[in-house]
């Protein structure tokens, strides 16, 4: 199964970049699943938290943002925010 590229990045640094099999983003009309081989899309994001899968099935590792804006397409979802504190399920 193909991966999606996540790259999560503040204004201090890149956070996180890699390969994952699914991420959960909230965006502010309503929470969206992403995978590799999306539409593209260009989202605002709420307050709340990032759920990323690395494998199918697997538990997913929680990530809170305060907001931001999300842009996908087919290979990659690279989501922006604001200095955040990360937080594991």
């Amino acid at each position: 199964m193909a991966k999606l590229q996540f790259d999560l990045v503040t204004p201090v640094a890149l956070l996180r970049s890699g390969p994952v099999h699914m991420v959960v983003v909230p965006g502010v009309e309503g929470d969206f699943g992403v995978l590799a081989g999306h539409a593209p899309v260009l989202s605002v994001l709420r307050p709340g938290e990032i759920h990323v899968y690395a494998e199918p099935g697997a538990e997913f590792e929680r990530i809170p943002v305060d907001g931001g804006l999300a842009e996908v397409n087919e290979r990659s979802l690279t989501i922006l925010t604001g200095d955040i504190e990360r937080a594991n399920s």
